[in-house]
């Protein structure tokens, strides 16, 4: 199907949130607000909104809080959840790499993996507070960044 002037752009253009489900939500909020430096648009004992970039929304969940869902004002938020290992991916500079290095290093966070992708991208791969694989990304490193 090809959108014309005439009707709107109906395209998914991104991402706009993601949501890690977290055993300790206080630990998980300091290290993503602290550590990686999200700022936190909303919080309750339930969940965090974190902003990442003033592109995209991390929602941290308690675990088992979220599997219900949730009425709100405007409509009910279906049930969710996950238990596991999670991954995330994070947008940095290619030039970046190495202040990124020092910084979770120096806040005691060890690098997992540092990959170099084919297309002179960088991954630098490290675990968060419950054990989920969290990446910093480089451009360079799929074809759309």
């Amino acid at each position: 199907m090809t959108d014309t002037p005439e009707t709107p752009d109906t395209r998914i253009t991104r991402v706009i949130e993601t949501a890690l489900y977290c055993d300790d939500l206080p630990c998980a909020r300091k290290f993503y607000a602290d550590v990686l430096g999200f700022a936190v648009m909303l919080e309750s004992p339930r969940l965090v909104a974190l902003n990442v970039g003033g592109e995209s929304v991390l929602l941290l969940f308690q675990r088992g809080m979220s599997e219900d869902g949730e009425v709100t004002p405007g409509g009910t938020v279906p049930g969710h959840g996950a238990h596991g290992t999670q991954h995330a991916a994070f947008a940095i500079a290619l030039d970046a790499v190495s202040h990124w290095t020092a910084r979770l290093t120096s806040a005691g966070i060890p690098i997992e993996s540092t990959v170099h992708w084919p297309r002179g991208g960088v991954s630098l791969y490290f675990r968060g507070p419950d054990g989920h694989s969290l990446e910093l990304l480089t451009e360079r490193s799929w074809p759309i960044c």
